[in-house]
């Protein structure tokens, strides 16, 4: 006789203990461990009719299994998911938000601007997975040192003013000789507008003005980025 298609799934605990996250980690290592797995281990309990890995895995679908998709959802959202509290959407929340300062910690590293990537690994824990567009600049020394990274400006899905002003300040109160330039483009869509070729062109134009250089517009997406300078468009 079929089982009902209703009837309560085995709990985590009655599985073979291969199957189950917490001891698959311990004996096989965490890198073959799935994302559903490692979110199960993070919530720690399903619902009535779920075990924790049945509901990671709708939490995956949910995100298009991605998990820059997860990492912008809120508590709201999470929340949404049956087997899910505050609780549990916070404690994945705070794994993400850990993630991201990791990325933090290891682009702080960084001690001389050599190229595009050194750019872009610098900015990825200010502008992975934002909603809206958000203008940054790093002042860098003669010898392409970072001095300081300030945001500028932040706008909407599409845009964000910009201030010629307040770069330049920046850059004289700073005493930098050099300036990178990375705005992000929440679409994904790694191909800069007219309007950022016209701001890059402004700011150049200033910089060569004041004896700044600037070195380089990055437009920063979460699957890779476009860089103005490699492309010959300063």
């Amino acid at each position: 006789m079929e089982q009902n298609a209703n009837e309560k799934r085995l709990s985590i605990l009655q599985w073979a203990e291969d199957d189950r996250p917490r001891e698959k980690l311990l004996l096989k290592g965490k890198s073959v461990l799935t994302d559903a797995e490692l979110i199960a281990i993070l919530i720690g309990s399903g619902n009535a009719n779920e075990s924790a890995v049945d509901v990671a895995k709708r939490i995956m679908s949910l995100a298009g299994n991605d998990l820059n998709a997860l990492a912008r959802m809120g508590v709201k959202d999470l929340c949404k998911i049956k087997g899910i509290g505050e609780a549990k959407a916070i404690s994945i929340i705070s794994a993400m938000e850990l993630g991201r300062r990791r990325k933090q910690v290891e682009a702080e590293v960084i001690t001389q601007f050599l190229g595009s990537i050194a750019i872009y690994n610098y900015f990825k824990a200010d502008l992975m997975d934002l909603p809206t567009e958000q203008f940054w600049i790093v002042l860098l020394n003669h010898s392409l040192r970072p001095i300081k990274k300030v945001k500028i400006g932040e706008g909407g899905i599409t845009q964000v003013s910009v201030d010629l002003r307040i770069i330049f300040k920046e850059a004289l109160e700073n005493l930098a000789t050099n300036i990178a330039l990375i705005h992000n483009h929440p679409s994904g869509k790694k191909t800069p507008s007219q309007e950022d070729k016209n701001i890059t062109k402004k700011i150049v134009q200033a910089g060569e003005m004041l004896q700044i250089r600037i070195i380089d517009h990055i437009i920063f997406t979460n699957s890779g980025y476009y860089s103005f300078a490699d492309e010959g468009d300063l």
